[in-house]
């Protein structure tokens, strides 16, 4: 159905995140996207800094900084607005995911789990003492949803009820998928506060999410890997996400990282075989995940962020090319907007988050002419700010226009304003990577 989002299809495509959380409306980026890049590069994806050009590729000139500087605050005051909407101060709280347009007008009011990792990311980005404050709210309503759990296990379901977390009834599990996908971005997400903070809450509440996923979905079958998680009955998901296994790549490197322990590496090394197993090198592109036999992949949809991300987390020049894979199949114009889509099945509309997945994956691989590839797309997500459907000049909606069909078990965006693509935005317009622990001040303001 695309009424509103769900939860995926359950066939290996699946999204870890409702189709709620990514609807939007399409910005277009330049005519040249469509053609922007048609040569595979031999060179890795992340090979030097990663800068934003001014005035390469697009109508950026001196002057645009400052241009810049204003849509990000704009970006900001968004999330700053939908994350106060239910409490202030140290509250713990959930926010709304999506404000106005088709979601808001059929009572799509739930807080995705993936997002709420996105804005504790984007706010730690740039880290003022607001910020701060308000990505501890946030992280400690993660906690406290974790440690009212029936379950007590360390899972987090896949979306709650919007609500100041002020007593355990508060919690609402308005989608209580436990999908192992945005479980990994939560537990990413207090890795990253622990980073900023060093309270040593956050690195206990994502250390039990990882401890949950080894134990409910490693998986031997195939090239191993990782299951879905379990469904909002509690039967477990035989199918295997590319995407999935790359979240969860990034949990178990950060805790390696952060606590020094090798087991964590392993783990890691366990989901990253699955999704090198999922690389097509004829194609060039990465296939969406397996289906419920856990060892054939699915190849029925090409779907973004499975290039972009693999590309960012995986950091190696063999799988350099899904970039520009990405960017011919996947393209997408509307009107003036210009970007990629969510999949190949319909490229009728940009897909926002998506268009900032790809340009910061442009900026990090920073080959000849990508800064102004991440330039376009940058612009598009600006245009999209002020001109697309149900704009406030501020947040960025999902898709560009409503009914962006996923290819994913019918599953739709639709443009309402959206925490995670503005999010995303954030994080691509300050080449900000959330696959890395943060250190130090954003590159650029």
């Amino acid at each position: 159905m695309d009424l509103l989002p769900g939860s995926g299809s359950g066939s290996g495509t699946a999204r870890h995140r409702p189709v709620s959380r990514r609807a939007g409306t399409r910005t277009a980026f330049t005519s040249a996207v469509a053609v922007a890049v048609l040569a595979l590069f031999a060179a890795g994806c992340v090979t030097g800094p990663a800068h934003r050009v001014s005035g390469a590729g697009d109508s950026r000139t001196a002057s645009g900084t400052a241009t810049v500087s204003a849509r990000l605050k704009g970006a900001y005051a968004f999330l700053d607005e939908m994350v106060d909407a239910t409490a202030q101060g140290e509250v713990p709280r959930l926010p709304r995911s999506f404000k106005g347009g088709y979601l808001q007008a059929h009572g799509y009011t739930d807080s995705v789990t993936y997002d709420d990792a996105l804005i504790i990311e984007a706010l730690l980005s740039r880290g003022r003492a607001g910020d701060v404050e308000r990505a501890r709210a946030l992280g400690d309503a993660l906690l406290y949803v974790q440690s009212h759990d029936p379950r007590h296990d360390g899972r987090i379901r896949a979306a709650y009820a919007a609500a100041a977390l002020t007593s355990p009834d508060t919690v609402d599990a308005s989608d209580a998928t436990s999908d192992i996908g945005n479980m990994a971005w939560a537990g990413q997400a207090l890795l990253q506060l622990y980073k900023a903070t060093e309270e040593r809450r956050y690195l206990s509440g994502a250390a039990a999410v990882a401890h949950w996923a080894v134990a409910e979905t490693r998986d031997n079958r195939g090239a191993g890997g990782f299951t879905g998680g379990m469904d909002d009955g509690g039967r477990r998901i035989r199918w295997k996400s590319t995407e999935h296994n790359l979240d969860l790549v990034v949990l178990f490197r950060m805790l390696a990282q952060l606590t020094g322990d090798a087991a964590w590496s392993e783990q890691a090394w366990h989901a990253r075989s699955f999704v090198t197993a999922m690389y097509d090198p004829a194609k060039h592109v990465f296939w969406t995940g397996t289906g419920d036999d856990g060892v054939a992949p699915s190849k029925d949809l090409l779907a973004e962020d499975a290039q972009s991300w693999s590309c960012l987390v995986l950091r190696e020049r063999a799988y350099a090319g899904v970039l520009d894979t990405e960017a011919t199949g996947l393209a997408a114009s509307d009107g003036h907007f210009h970007g990629v889509a969510f999949s190949d099945a319909d490229r009728s509309g940009v897909w926002f988050e998506g268009s900032a997945h790809l340009a910061l994956a442009f900026a990090k691989r920073h080959r000849p002419g990508d800064a102004a590839r991440s330039d376009r797309l940058l612009h598009t997500l600006e245009l999209a700010q002020t001109t697309a459907p149900h704009h406030d000049g501020h947040g960025l909606v999902a898709a560009s226009h409503d009914g962006l069909n996923t290819g994913d078990g019918g599953d739709s965006y639709y443009a309402s304003l959206h925490t995670g693509a503005t999010a995303w935005y954030i994080l691509a317009s300050q080449a900000r990577d959330p696959f890395t622990l943060f250190s130090g001040a954003p590159p650029r303001s």
